[in-house]
Order: structure tokens, then sequence, then C-alpha cells
């Protein structure tokens, strides 16, 4: 099954780290993305531009709406993502738990509904 490890962040927590920290971070995500591309898990990852650069588009009435930012009013953004192929929830949660943003904010696990309908 496909489980989509969602990355989040906020200016606050990444402001507050080092450079070293910053390097770690960024080679702690290189070493776990080519551990499950060599297990055969990774199925595709990316870091996401600054959330100042998003829109929010949104249709009412036939009316297509367009806002900047992301569409929460939170700190925290949606910073990255993994989507990984996995036995089960379990195995997603222990590679979500080794990415160094567990320890500064968090990293959503939800896993990814099959194209032939609703079955969650």
């Amino acid at each position: 099954m496909k489980y989509v490890l969602l990355i989040y962040s906020n200016p606050d927590s990444w402001a507050s780290l080092s450079a070293e920290q910053r390097e770690g971070l960024a080679r702690a995500h290189e070493d776990l993305s080519r551990e499950l591309s060599e297990q055969g898990h990774l199925v595709s990852a990316a870091g996401l531009a600054d959330p100042i650069t998003s829109r929010t588009v949104s249709v009412r009435d036939d009316t297509t709406r367009t806002t900047d930012g992301p569409y929460a009013e939170a700190k925290e953004h949606l910073a990255g993502f993994y989507l990984v192929e996995c036995d089960d929830i379990d195995q997603a949660i222990g590679y979500a738990a080794r990415m160094p943003d567990a320890k500064y904010v968090a990293v959503e696990v939800r896993p990814v509904m099959d194209t032939s309908g609703l079955e969650m």
C-alpha cells in the first residue's frame, strides 16, 4: 500500500536551526531517500517551495477565485513529502519517525487511496 509522508515545518523552527543543523537535516533526507530507494519503497519525494509562492484556488458559482498563500491560517506549512510503498502503516510510521523534521515540527502519515474508489 502507498503512504504519503507529509513533512511540516514553520518559519520559527527553521530559523532556530544552526547552519550545521540544517546541513544535518539535508544529509539525513539524502540518506533516508537513498535507503528507501535501494529497498524499493520510494515512489517519489520532493521538497516544496516557500508557502508565500503558493496560490489557493476555489470555484464558487462558476467563478474561479485565487488567493495568495496557503489555505490554512496556521504557523505550520507543508514543506515536502515522500510517497512510499510499505507493507503496512506501522512501517510507514517507522520511516516518518526517522525523518529529521519529526524532531522539530511533525510528519503526517496518510494512506493513499486506491484509484478504484473510496475505500477509506
